[in-house]
């Protein structure tokens, strides 16, 4: 199985697309996130194809301007209370109608994945737990706590995913950062794993 399983291109196609559409930084950012999905699934016995390819897409709209999320949440008729928030919560949230529009990926599990990959929720499957993870984790993340992070994520999915939030809550209200409701709600559904 390959990525054409689920794009009508291949890797080099879409790594050739990628660079196009992302600044270098973040077409880095996106192989390095790729790479730890698929190292992350092939750990927990998940589809290595599939992590891979979320973790090539997951970014793939996050440098479109504010006016596009603007009008994407007006043209398909969304919550309206979106428009309230920004980029960091858009180009997950909706970056997925254009991956669906410009690449033509259909497949659910990695569109959820990709739409929950900032702020989680509750009852993640193992992919979104992968994706959320690998974003955070990969290798030219450096900040304190990333090792303990990275330990986490192979340790238990669950436990990655309950550390990185409660860090990335605490890390938002001591800037000040309002924090996105599901965010808040990915963290009550996990926080008991920080208990054992």
């Amino acid at each position: 199985m390959t990525y054409e399983t689920y794009l009508s291109l291949g890797r080099a196609d879409l790594l050739e697309r990628l660079q196009e559409t992302l600044s270098p930084h973040r077409f880095q950012h996106v192989l390095n996130v790729e790479q730890a999905a698929i190292q992350l699934a092939q750990a927990y016995g998940q589809d290595p194809i599939k992590a891979g390819l979320a973790g090539l897409l997951h970014d793939y709209a996050k440098e479109k301007p504010d006016a596009y999320f603007q009008t994407l949440i007006a043209e398909r008729g969304l919550d309206p209370d979106l428009l309230q928030w920004g980029n960091n919560i858009w180009h997950g949230y909706l970056g997925i109608y254009a991956i669906q529009d410009e690449l033509g990926l259909e497949d659910e599990e990695i569109l959820e994945a990709i739409r929950v990959h900032t702020i989680g929720k509750a009852n993640m499957s193992p992919l979104d737990m992968i994706l959320y993870l690998a974003d955070y984790i990969e290798a030219d993340r450096n900040f304190p706590g990333v090792e303990e992070a990275r330990r986490l994520a192979y340790s238990s999915l669950e436990e990655g995913v309950a550390y990185e939030t409660a860090e990335t809550l605490a890390f938002l209200a001591k800037k000040g950062i309002p924090i996105y409701p599901q965010t808040l709600e990915t963290y009550n559904a996990y926080r008991h794993f920080l208990e054992r």
